[in-house]
């Protein structure tokens, strides 16, 4: 079972450019989803008279439900196509997004996450797919590296909207932003984006379920979306603890924790951009290099809170460990990516859906063992993650020698 083909309305030559710009600018949104409303965390919980750990919470069942759905839409994009699917899911995400804002039920919210997590798992794995199915060689290559520092570009913008949403009209109204930014990009998808898949799948279980098998017994692909999940969740640890931090710890205000945020989104850019720099050379060693670097800097923060601790030293190392984080993402995410051409739907929606999951459940579990209290907290969080990445470098390495000898 497949799209009929005779009733697709195909994406148009002369609107190509534009798509690929609206493409490129809705791989953030799983980035807005997420850290807009970070800075209204502490009120959030506030207003809606729960924990912090119950309003954390709205962070984990969107990235599990995010995770979760990409396992599956790949598949069903590549059977189906991608433009009418991603269309439905922003309108959707608008509609969920105007029910958070206006009711106050922590568990209406909890159920509304879980479909800003779907439907922006359908939107965010149909643009990936996009980019397979209209370029190759080099310049998919080039592309593929752009979607790390694309993706950064949320978590640098969307913190600092929200310290500013926060401070002026209350946590409510980044729920109305998300709402507005939906429908803006609905109406110019349907002016000038379309349909750019050529060739459908026949949506057979069987022949599905055996891509799947044969993708997840690539070990390299696994162990890549493995070293993708520690790397995002260094930074979804921050999200779910820094404002408490500097919000509760160090009494600063929502706007501060917003450019703290902006700040540390930045960082991740850099480590994109020193990826795509180096994407030539020696994958492995470049990336147990900035592994090892990272076990420095973890060390050292750790050690010098013996001396200082104040919101200088949190961003300081906190940067630097973003930076080597959004380096792995950004090796892994573009090898991961252009591992199965033939099956992008699918390849896009495991490695972004396990990703996530990991995040998801990872993220929240670091948290519960070790509460957002101060920076020290911080430090051992970041910790317990870098370990976990040199343990699976550790493992990769081990994998490649035995290879080298069969």
């Amino acid at each position: 079972m497949t799209a009929n083909t005779t009733s697709i309305r195909y994406i148009k030559a002369h609107n190509q450019g534009i798509a690929t710009l609206l493409a490129f600018a809705l791989l953030p949104i799983s980035g807005f989803a997420t850290d807009i409303y970070i800075p209204s965390l502490p009120d959030m919980a506030g207003a809606i008279q729960v924990s912090n750990v119950q309003v954390q919470l709205t962070l984990s069942i969107f990235l599990i439900s995010y995770g979760i759905s990409q396992l599956f839409i790949g598949s069903v994009l590549d059977s189906f196509g991608r433009y009418k699917i991603s269309l439905y899911a922003l309108l959707i995400f608008a509609v969920a997004s105007i029910v958070i804002a206006t009711t106050h039920n922590i568990y209406l919210i909890y159920f509304m996450r879980v479909i800003h997590g779907v439907t922006v798992g359908a939107i965010v794995v149909a643009k990936r797919a996009y980019f397979v199915d209209l370029f190759e060689g080099d310049q998919l290559k080039h592309y593929l590296s752009l979607f790390s520092i694309i993706w950064s570009t949320g978590p640098i913008v969307a913190p600092f909207i929200g310290g500013y949403l926060q401070t002026a009209f209350g946590w409510e109204s980044n729920f109305y932003f998300l709402a507005g930014f939906a429908v803006v990009f609905a109406v110019l998808e349907i002016i000038f984006s379309g349909e750019t898949l050529r060739h459908f799948t026949d949506f057979q279980l069987k022949k599905i379920t055996g891509i799947y098998a044969e993708m997840i017994k690539t070990t390299s692909f696994t162990l890549g979306i493995v070293m993708l999940g520690l790397a995002y969740c260094m930074v979804m640890v921050y999200n779910m603890t820094g404002p408490f931090i500097i919000e509760h710890h160090l009494n600063f205000s929502p706007v501060v924790a917003g450019y703290s945020s902006l700040f540390l989104g930045f960082a991740w850019m850099v480590g994109g951009f020193i990826g795509k720099a180096t994407i030539n050379k020696p994958f492995f060693r470049r990336l147990m290099i900035n592994s090892l670097l990272q076990v420095a800097f973890v060390v050292l923060m750790i050690v010098s809170l013996n001396f200082v601790s104040n919101l200088w030293s949190l961003i300081f190392f906190a940067f630097i460990i973003h930076v080597g984080a959004g380096y792995t993402f950004n090796n892994y995410f573009t090898f991961c990516l252009s591992k199965f051409p033939k099956n992008a739907g699918i390849a896009g929606g495991l490695t972004g859906g396990f990703t996530y999951v990991i995040v998801s459940l990872l993220s929240y579990g670091v948290v519960n063992l070790i509460p957002a209290k101060d920076e020290r907290n911080l430090s051992y969080s970041y910790l317990v993650m870098i370990l976990l990445s040199v343990l699976v470098m550790f493992i990769i390495s081990r994998i490649r020698k035995k290879e080298v000898v069969l």
